[in-house]
């Protein structure tokens, strides 16, 4: 599996530049992002986590389950999210027991999306929708899947007043890091939808952002 991203990202980081999409998916490690959130300093604990009843507001970006406009469904034990989102984009707390919780996971802390079963159910914990908002726009950046077990991941770009960008759908869910950057290198990335039915579920982590500007 391992051999198969490094293929991947191989052939999309030659791609990048002849990318059609909107967003372009590459390898994180060409994009010169200059922040980072790690959830490090934010409250955790082992088995389901430590438990966020509302939004999580770090710096430079506010975490929460989906955007306004739009509602939480079953998939199973997985969260689906239906409808549009209104403008301007604004992050929304999943139901009581459906919404996040930080774990300790192998030495670091991780983001958990809460599914319908509830936290703090185990077949619950990474089953459900995570989002993210950014305090400003952006043209780039990447973000770390955690703890997946090559289920399908999808990811859906927002512009700030709702409008889609772009959905994609990721390679095999697994312990992997994704770059995105906009084909214009326009800076309009202002939400992060990020949906999974993975068998065991996924977390985030690293979040990266603000591409260098490329001076010519």
């Amino acid at each position: 599996m391992r051999a198969m991203m490094i293929l991947f990202f191989v052939l999309f980081g030659r791609a990048a530049l002849a990318c059609e999409a909107p967003v372009c998916l590459v390898d994180p490690e060409v994009l010169q992002l200059t922040r980072v959130i790690t959830f490090e300093d934010t409250q955790s604990s082992q088995g389901p986590g430590h438990q966020v009843k509302d939004l999580l507001v770090l710096e430079g970006a506010v975490f929460g389950e989906r955007f306004a406009g739009q509602v939480t469904v079953s998939e199973g034990d997985h969260d689906k999210i239906l409808g549009e989102a209104l403008s301007p984009l604004t992050i929304m707390p999943g139901e009581d027991g459906q919404n996040l919780s930080v774990v300790f996971l192998q030495g670091n802390n991780v983001l958990n999306g809460y599914g319908v079963a509830g936290y703090p159910k185990r077949h619950a914990q990474g089953e459900g929708a995570m989002a993210f908002l950014f305090d400003d726009d952006q043209s780039a950046l990447s973000f770390q899947i955690r703890g997946g077990e090559e289920g399908a991941v999808v990811v859906v770009f927002y512009r700030r007043d709702g409008v889609v960008i772009m959905r994609m759908d990721l390679p095999p869910a697994g312990e992997h890091a994704f770059g995105f950057i906009r084909a214009t290198g326009e800076a309009d990335i202002a939400g992060v939808l990020i949906t999974n039915t993975d068998p065991q579920g996924v977390a985030l982590d690293n979040v990266r952002f603000e591409k260098t500007p490329e001076l010519s």
